[in-house]
């Protein structure tokens, strides 16, 4: 085997070559089709919680929030995750939504 494979390519200095030579890197994140919907969902969510806050910061809140996840190996709880950490960091900047009623 190749002295790469055995210690590590941070140990010998190599890196591995990729498959194709256009290939995205490693750690860069390509949504599914279905990801990027729940974003768009989220965006929209989010927008309609936080009426005082701009859109762009919304959208950016919620696209650092989805990069965070992005080396996830389980996808599936992504959107909700991200949605979370999303609301958290715009409740954090002292956006608050309106108030939620539980009954009449």
């Amino acid at each position: 085997m190749a002295p790469a494979t055995l210690q590590g390519a941070e140990r010998t200095g190599t890196v591995p070559a990729r498959a194709e030579p256009r290939a995205p890197a490693p750690d860069a994140w390509s949504p599914t089709p279905e990801e990027l919907a729940a974003a768009r969902t989220t965006v929209a969510r989010l927008r309609a919680a936080y009426p005082s806050v701009d859109a762009a910061t919304v959208e950016a809140t919620v696209e650092a929030a989805y990069a965070s996840f992005r080396q996830a190996k389980v996808r599936k709880y992504v959107p909700i995750l991200a949605e979370r950490r999303s609301r958290k960091a715009l409740a954090a900047a002292g956006s608050t939504p309106p108030a939620v009623r539980n009954g009449p």
